[in-house]
């Protein structure tokens, strides 16, 4: 028995591995979602009503990976044979082959191997790739050319006093879609922000485009308004981020759409999404 428990004691390197692979992975994301947090970048990825709870989560998540770090190394490992080695000693008496037992090692060593690269380079992504919103490729494709409704956000109350002051792209784009008597919003002002995407209606319109988020990317859906910018290709890109002041106004056709006053080209805001 006492040959056994040594011969399954973890080298050290297995020790370092495996404590890499436990607490070492989780201090890394904790320190990660920290940064991003002190930054204001967290919103990236999640909406700010749940910051306060990722950033609590991360530091409890910081104190057990450091208080883990109190055990000896390889402690983990030898815990578990504890457990085990009757059961090794039981399955050699019974005459099973070594080799099914070193075949199973072998195989659970690269599984692990293979696991940890993989968690590795998602860390390591994490902490050295700057973070970034989501793409004006990926919002096209979650929305066809031409669709202003969006999926995914919470529905927008419309009603004879609703206030549409404080309506963003999200709440615009839902009254388009959905709203029974668009003369009501005729001439109603707006000041709206978000990036360019073709509308397919015309070299004079295109969408003004806005990823619309309830809890984290994962639920992001775009939302999109048509704005009437004359000859707009020429002077602006798809992509481009773009505050536009104006009016909603009623076509002939019966359709809404924002016809600006001004439209300025801007950088990206600090917080992209629309919650």
């Amino acid at each position: 028995m006492p040959e056994t428990t040594t011969a399954h004691r973890p080298s050290r390197a297995q020790a370092l591995g495996t404590r890499w692979l436990g607490a070492g992975l989780a201090a890394a994301l904790a320190i990660a979602t920290l940064g991003l947090a002190f930054t204001g970048r967290l919103t990236l990825y999640i909406s700010p009503e749940t910051v306060w709870f990722a950033a609590a989560a991360a530091i409890a998540t910081l104190i057990g990976a450091v208080w883990s770090c109190a055990l000896p190394l390889g402690a983990e490992q030898e815990h578990g044979h504890d457990h085990g080695d009757g059961g090794h000693a039981d399955h050699h008496e019974a005459g099973h082959p070594q080799a099914a037992s070193g075949g199973r090692r072998v195989v659970g060593v690269v599984a692990g191997a293979t696991g940890g690269v993989i968690a590795t380079g998602v860390v390591a992504g994490a902490l050295l790739l700057p973070p970034a919103s989501l793409s004006v490729d990926m919002a096209m494709q979650r929305a066809p050319v031409g669709n202003v409704l969006f999926a995914g956000a919470d529905s927008v109350a419309l009603g004879a006093n609703t206030d549409t002051s404080t309506f963003g792209v999200g709440g615009w784009a839902s009254v388009f879609a959905t709203g029974t008597r668009p003369e009501k919003y005729d001439g109603a002002t707006v000041t709206l922000t978000g990036f360019l995407t073709p509308s397919g209606s015309g070299k004079d319109q295109a969408h003004l485009t806005r990823m619309v988020i309830t809890h984290c990317v994962l639920d992001a859906q775009p939302a999109s308004v048509p704005v009437q910018i004359d000859g707009w290709q020429g002077q602006y890109a798809v992509g481009d981020w773009i505050q536009v002041k104006g009016a909603v106004r009623v076509g002939t056709d019966g359709k809404l759409s924002i016809v600006p006053a001004s439209v300025s080209k801007i950088s990206e805001p600090k917080d992209p999404y629309e919650h």
